[in-house]
């Protein structure tokens, strides 16, 4: 039963001083996907490269220094490994990252967040664009796939605590939960925690402002989005609270 966990880390190198490669280490994980690295190849040390228990890994890190940027940690060595989405604007940034294990391909993801600028939001609409019909030819390969990494959307009320009052920001736009509901209605990609459970918000990002943590007055916008059959084999899900590493949480699914 492979485990997979995804985690925006904020930053590997603050996350490494807040624990998380220790954590890690027990974690269970067969494949880790990572997001928000804030590294350039360079600033990654052995730890960051080879965690116990992971001989494979790869990154697709931004040109920006302390930006964006996404890593994959595996237990055994991909079949292949593509770096970015074959779009140069967005590649730059560092926000996709794809792994093929046998039949399984598994892909760390950081959609661009536009909750900084008006400039940023449009950005995020673009990469949403660009990405659709990428979206539409995963699944037209066939194979069992599942996107783990950070969306920037919370899709339905359920998935913020505090809904009535984000209708107009960045990550609940009417047109962001949208574009979300096509992926899963139209393009046929299925959100493994909500097929789970249905009635847990399932919170994995809280904002460093006010109580938001200890409240959890939170948001769900790290997903694990995979295809019908994988997802069907999705046994368990949970969200790794224990310990804080970043200000979103690991989201761990286990599939049969």
């Amino acid at each position: 039963m492979p485990r997979i966990i995804s985690a925006n880390l904020n930053g590997i190198r603050s996350a490494d001083k807040k624990g998380f490669f220790n954590w890690l280490a027990g974690s269970g994980g067969d494949i880790v996907c990572v997001q928000e690295l804030k590294a350039q190849d360079a600033d990654l040390s052995p730890l960051h490269r080879q965690p116990p228990g992971y001989p494979f890994s790869a990154f697709h890190c931004a040109e920006k220094k302390g930006y964006s940027g996404v890593g994959i940690y595996a237990r055994q060595q991909p079949d292949r490994v593509i770096e970015g989405l074959g779009l140069p604007e967005f590649d730059a940034e560092g926000r996709y990252l794809r792994a093929d294990f046998g039949p399984l391909s598994v892909i760390s993801l950081y959609l661009p967040s536009g909750s900084s600028s008006e400039e940023r939001q449009q950005v995020k609409f673009a990469f949403m664009a660009a990405f659709l019909p990428q979206l539409e030819a995963l699944i037209a390969e066939g194979r069992d796939l599942v996107l783990c990494g950070d969306w920037n959307i919370a899709h339905k009320e359920i998935d913020l605590k505090n809904w009535k009052g984000n209708l107009k920001n960045s990550g609940f736009l009417p047109e962001e939960r949208a574009w979300l509901s096509d992926v899963f209605d139209r393009v046929g990609f299925v959100d493994v925690w909500r097929r789970l459970y249905a009635d847990i918000p399932g919170y994995t990002w809280w904002s460093n402002r006010g109580q938001a943590y200890a409240k959890d007055v939170g948001w769900r916008i790290d997903y694990q989005i995979a295809t019908p059959a994988l997802a069907a084999r999705a046994t368990s899900a949970s969200v790794y609270k224990d310990e804080k590493f970043s200000d979103h949480a690991p989201l761990i699914v286990d599939y049969s």
